[in-house]
């Protein structure tokens, strides 16, 4: 259980205590900073501890957003300060210093504020959450105690609570159909002990059950799965509303958050793919095409934030620009509209699903795709090409981990060679060759020799540290090589389930991406090592695709392509679970894609 030292004679009528203890602390008093550092000492070391003066006036809700949120090490709000374990050695230097320097036997002043000031000046990351219209004060004397006092009670905490539950960046759809309600929903479950575990599970699994029902092929399955392909967002929504209601925040919510989005979309798009299957409609090669193109949006988002997110000097005028736009009301809407974000694609797809064919769905699901992926990458284009950006090392280490370069790779690229001006041009042109040579020769050792061409582009283009203007563009393009190629050589083969293994082996690779991002915004690094070069790295999974379709029959490659991607999603399977499951992982919500 963790524990609130609570400083300071207590103040007549104060609720301080019982809020404290509606919090989960253990709450203890100490009347001079030797009993502080003594209660302090006392806490065993794996848990949390908060030093919180009596005096204390403020919201309840304004308390648990400065004392319980598992995210940050150390954090305050005025009056109150927070160490987990990670935290509780600078607390413990600071609480001491401030013993020290008044002598111990009195508390003159605000101890947590004077012990927040000391861990400044020590250089520690003291998180201070956004209070907007809450209140959290230490008043000097009854007159501004009864104003305090009488502010908090002109604001509901439970309403500014609840609204607070909800993504503030959230999609037209979302913002205006779902979160009305959902976070209802969101407060509901979590007066009932839900976690946004056991809901993220529930979203999984109704999403699972629509891509049975869109399999089975009939008007009565199609309409059943996109009513429940809506449920299954709600619900989506609903579990990250709980995490920020209640604050529960973890390491497996964070994984389980961050992967099952891309789960539920991609096994519904193998679901109606099925389902037109039963029709007597091939949509393989369209359902693995939203795929790809859907996971290289990602990328493009993931690579330019990565790369621009701490730069200095990071300004142009697209930026100015953009931003002047975002302050006129509808032009937000229309902006947030466009790129088609997870609500508006989900009810997209949902609406289609009911109406129309499994093709219709497909179709318009690409064409909406691709214009937004045009829209943010032109965009993103001429903001880097216009901005005095300067990268940091951090952002070029980023970059490079989400290209997701291999052995082959590693071997080419020679220490001290410089590409500064080719970069990305080696990466497009790798692209391009390989897989327009896919198209061209389709399973050929012409294809092959393109992908050992491929590899040498590959090198050059991570041969130096990724900090030019548009090397955010390497990864995605990666992605868009490595995933084509496969897609074109499968459909090359027409050979029944060539489609479908590809498809496998497609979301495989990716979920290793997706996996690869969210430890980078964790701030726990990349995959490791080995793993990238035992799954052969983009490069080398090209070449062995291309190899394996000029080598085997088309009878035969089919089935390689299922051996492959079995070892790929056991593999990548395992570290990620084995890593997000783990004490070391960090304790993360990450807020993914606008919903």
């Amino acid at each position: 259980m963790p524990t609130a030292i609570l400083t300071g004679q207590p103040v007549p009528g104060s609720s301080i205590e019982g809020d404290l203890r509606s919090l989960g602390f253990d709450v203890r008093t100490a009347a001079d900073t030797t009993e502080a550092e003594t209660l302090l000492a006392a806490v065993p070391g794996d848990q949390r501890v908060a030093v919180v003066d009596a005096r204390f006036v403020g919201h309840p809700h304004a308390l648990r957003l400065g004392l319980t949120d598992p995210r940050f090490p150390l954090a305050a709000v005025p009056g109150a300060v927070t160490a987990q374990p990670a935290g509780r050695q600078a607390l413990t230097r600071a609480v001491a210093r401030e013993h020290s320097a008044g002598g111990g036997t009195t508390l003159l002043g605000n101890l947590a504020d004077r012990v927040v000031t000391a861990l400044d000046a020590d250089g520690c990351d003291v998180h201070r959450p956004e209070l907007g219209s809450l209140v959290a004060t230490v008043p000097a004397d009854p007159q501004t105690r009864n104003e305090a006092r009488q502010a908090v009670a002109a604001v509901d905490d439970e309403a500014v609570r609840l609204k607070s539950a909800v993504k503030s960046r959230d999609g037209f759809f979302t913002t205006h159909f779902i979160s009305p309600y959902s976070r209802y929903i969101a407060r509901w479950c979590a007066r009932r002990g839900l976690t946004p575990n056991q809901v993220t599970t529930a979203s999984l699994l109704t999403a699972l059950i629509a891509a049975g029902c869109a399999a089975t092929g009939t008007r009565a399955g199609y309409i059943a799965a996109g009513v429940l392909l809506i449920a299954s967002f709600v619900l989506d929504c609903v579990d990250g509303q709980i995490a920020r209601y209640s604050l529960q925040y973890s390491t497996l919510g964070a994984w389980l958050d961050a992967t099952f989005d891309r789960a539920k979309e991609y096994a519904y798009y193998a679901g109606l793919a099925l389902g037109a299957a039963r029709g007597g409609d091939d949509v393989w090669a369209l359902a693995l095409g939203a795929m790809i193109l859907q996971t290289c949006r990602h990328v493009v988002d993931f690579s330019f934030n990565e790369a621009n997110h701490d730069a200095t000097a990071n300004t142009s005028p697209t930026a100015a620009l953009s931003d002047k736009l975002d302050s006129v009301g509808w032009t937000v809407w229309v902006r947030r509209m466009i790129v088609l974000p997870i609500g508006e694609r989900w009810a997209m797809i949902a609406v289609l699903t009911a109406v129309t064919t499994p093709r219709i769905t497909f179709y318009v699901l690409l064409v909406g795709c691709a214009f937004a992926a045009t829209y943010t990458t032109a965009g993103r284009v001429l903001r880097s090409l216009t901005r005095k950006a300067t990268r940091t090392d951090r952002a070029a280490r980023a970059l490079a981990d989400l290209a997701d370069s291999g052995p082959l790779a590693e071997l080419l690229v020679r220490p001290g060679k410089t590409y500064a001006r080719v970069a990305v041009v080696a990466a497009a042109l790798g692209a391009v060759l390989v897989t327009g040579s896919a198209l061209l020769w389709g399973a050929g050792w012409q294809n092959v020799v393109c992908a050992v061409v491929y590899v040498l582009f590959s090198a050059a283009a991570v041969g130096r540290p990724l900090k030019g203007s548009l090397d955010w563009l390497i990864p995605p393009l990666f992605r868009a090589a490595e995933y084509c190629t496969v897609l074109i050589l499968a459909a090359k083969a027409e050979v029944n389930g060539a489609l479908p293994a590809a498809f496998g082996l497609v979301a495989a690779v990716a979920y290793h991406h997706y996996d690869t991002v969210y430890r980078i915004r964790g701030n726990a690094g990349a995959s490791p090592a080995w793993l990238v070069r035992a799954i052969g790295g983009h490069e080398g999974r090209t070449l062995l695709v291309t190899v394996l379709a000029a080598a085997l029959t088309a009878s035969q490659f089919p089935v390689a392509l299922t051996v492959l991607a079995v070892a790929v999603a056991l593999l990548v399977l395992v570290e990620s679970i084995r890593f997000w499951v783990s004490a070391g992982a960090p304790a993360v919500h990450d807020e993914g894609e606008p919903a």
